[in-house]
């Protein structure tokens, strides 16, 4: 591929994963490998650090919308000599040999002197370091379970739960009200009992903040019930004749037979 013309780019990286393997260094060409599953291969040339280097080989591997007729997933993959002739090939390798879905791209500062084939050595070794980098950090389990110990996400999901039990609090309190017009024998609102939610660890926090959006759910749902019944039942009064209207209609029947 013929070399690619460069713009800035003013994305923010600082929320995505970016991860960079050690270099390597042969008389005086420097390699460096960095390696993302979320960003493009276009951004990860563009990243300031590599604004000096030579060339900035780039490969990526993405899941593509299509399948195949057994329903396996298709990758698109593509690559990006910049100048080094088959070295892109090198990076597309990797990515398909390791199983990979992201974007790759191995920087070289060129040194003055011709390296041969082992300049590929060097590109494959960088991009493997990287992605192995990656599949370190992705399944360490201090990582997965790194919110497990945020003080202050506890702190905020406590204060959104105590909010949630006084919403609960009072649309149950709302349908109660409700449903006692539409029957004769109202019942009692069984009080809940506070919580002390300081206490609990993170992922119960997290678990009763669904239960607490599903129960408000399912209350905003039988107060909706509640109000269509409501509304049926004045349709209903105002259809049917008052026992006053009732007689008034007899008398006028009875004078219409006697008229006749």
């Amino acid at each position: 591929m013929s070399k690619r013309a460069r713009s800035p780019s003013d994305d923010a990286v600082s929320d995505l994963s970016l991860y960079t393997s050690n270099s390597i260094t042969d008389r005086s060409s420097k390699f460096i490998a960095y390696y993302s599953p979320q960003l493009s291969h276009q951004h990860l040339q563009e990243l300031p650090e590599l604004s000096s280097a030579t060339h900035r080989i780039a490969a990526w591997r993405k899941l593509s919308a299509q399948r195949s007729l057994g329903s396996q997933p298709i990758y698109d993959t593509g690559h990006d000599d910049d100048g080094e002739k088959l070295a892109g090939k090198t990076l597309e390798k990797v990515l398909v040999a390791t199983g990979s879905v992201g974007s790759i791209v191995v920087a070289r500062w060129y040194g003055g002197v011709l390296l041969g084939p082992a300049r590929f050595d060097h590109i494959r070794k960088c991009a493997q370091d990287a992605i192995g980098k990656w599949r370190t950090e992705s399944t360490r389990p201090a990582k997965q379970m790194k919110t497990q110990d945020d003080p202050e996400k506890k702190e905020r999901l406590a204060a959104t739960l105590k909010e949630r039990d006084a919403s609960i609090a009072v649309l149950r309190e709302l349908l109660k009200q409700k449903r006692e017009q539409d029957s004769a024998s109202p019942g009692a609102t069984p009080q809940a009992k506070a919580m002390h939610y300081g206490s609990l660890p993170l992922t119960a926090l997290m678990k009763l903040e669904q239960v607490r959006d599903a129960t408000i759910g399912w209350i905003l749902k039988e107060i909706e019930k509640a109000e269509k019944v409501e509304q049926q039942n004045i349709l209903a009064t105002r259809t049917a004749p008052s026992p006053e209207e009732e007689l008034i209609n007899l008398d006028i029947g009875l004078s219409e037979v006697n008229d006749t």
